[in-house]
């Protein structure tokens, strides 16, 4: 029997071997720093728990979790329209390990507000989009506008008579409103209520002629025939409500509101970091679940690059400050 003289030296060259071996097999992404991530990710959500924007979050940072072999925990902070999640991520460490998810809201307070500590722009580094959704302009099923362009007729025919109910001032479907009666130069009263359920009664008591909001929190009184949907606010049909006509199919020229969510971190974050959060987040986008999941709450997922959500920022921020400085909301 042959016997090794360096037992040690041996099994030392051997798993060097092996490694080598290992390394060939599978070669290291440019992406991937180290072993990252090696604790949770968090992700702070200016949504509130339960909400729709939520329970995608949710479902996709389960996929994302187990494509990073890691843990994300989602931490919501549903405050003063988004401000205090960002400057929770403001603070943290620039390591990938704490991302902000920013959406339309984010763009509008730039304009909404007197005075914000950081600048979406400047003090964030863009990762991936996630998702988009429409938002819908709709009647008591009990209202005698059947139709958008019903609306709008009698609006024209008793100006100020009218009124639409959004949630609170400076939200997407605040804004929405806004850009609807701008753009048509109606005089209608828009009244905006402090929560999505508070509008959802109004819209079911009659209080008000039209509401705008999400698919997602009125899809429920939408299938059991409470409320009426008149229109879209993409610049197509959406694909959840196919018979529905789109705003600018019904006669508004134009509109488009489309709402969207996406992954920002701290500006000092490695871009191998970011680079391998965006590529495992456009995988999971990309997964049929998710789009049939996201497809069910109303959501389209979107992945996208980088530079992508950064140009998309950039030009929302410059359409709401003309849509508030148009409509004379004052700043809060």
């Amino acid at each position: 029997m042959l016997k090794l003289r360096y037992p040690l030296a041996w099994t030392a060259f051997a798993a060097l071997a092996l490694l080598a071996v290992e390394a060939q097999r599978a070669p290291a992404q440019p992406g991937d720093r180290g072993k990252f991530p090696t604790r949770p990710i968090h992700i702070v959500s200016p949504f509130a728990a339960g909400s729709v924007s939520d329970i995608s979050l949710r479902l996709f940072a389960d996929k994302l979790a187990a494509r990073l072999n890691g843990q994300i925990v989602i931490d919501n902070q549903p405050r003063a329209g988004g401000v205090t999640a960002a400057a929770t991520v403001l603070t943290a460490p620039a390591d990938g390990y704490t991302m902000a998810l920013f959406s339309t809201s984010t763009a509008i307070s730039v304009s909404l507000f007197k005075q914000l500590p950081y600048d979406p722009m400047r003090d964030f580094a863009p990762v991936s989009m996630l998702s988009t959704f429409a938002n819908i302009f709709a009647t008591n099923i009990k209202s005698r506008h059947h139709t958008l362009a019903d609306l709008i007729a009698a609006a024209r025919a008793q100006p100020g008579s009218l009124n639409i109910g959004t949630t609170t001032v400076g939200s997407t479907n605040h804004l929405a409103a806004n850009l609807f009666k701008a753009t048509l130069g109606l005089e209608i009263v828009i009244v905006p209520y402090r929560t999505p359920g508070d509008l959802l009664t109004a819209a079911l008591r009659s209080e008000v002629d039209m509401i705008v909001q999400s698919y997602g929190a009125l899809k429920t009184a939408l299938d059991d025939s409470q409320i009426r949907a008149l229109a879209t606010t993409t610049p197509g049909r959406a694909a959840y409500l196919p018979e529905v006509p789109s705003v600018q199919e019904a006669g508004v020229k134009g509109f488009d509101v489309v709402t969207w969510n996406g992954f920002f971190v701290p500006v000092k974050t490695p871009p191998d970091v970011i680079e391998r959060i965006n590529r495992e987040t456009r995988a999971v986008l990309q997964d049929a679940e998710i789009g049939r999941r996201f497809h069910g709450l109303g959501l389209e997922p979107l992945p996208s690059t980088a530079e992508e959500l950064g140009a998309r920022m950039s030009s929302e921020v410059a359409r709401w400050a003309q849509v508030i400085r148009e409509a004379g909301i004052e700043k809060q």
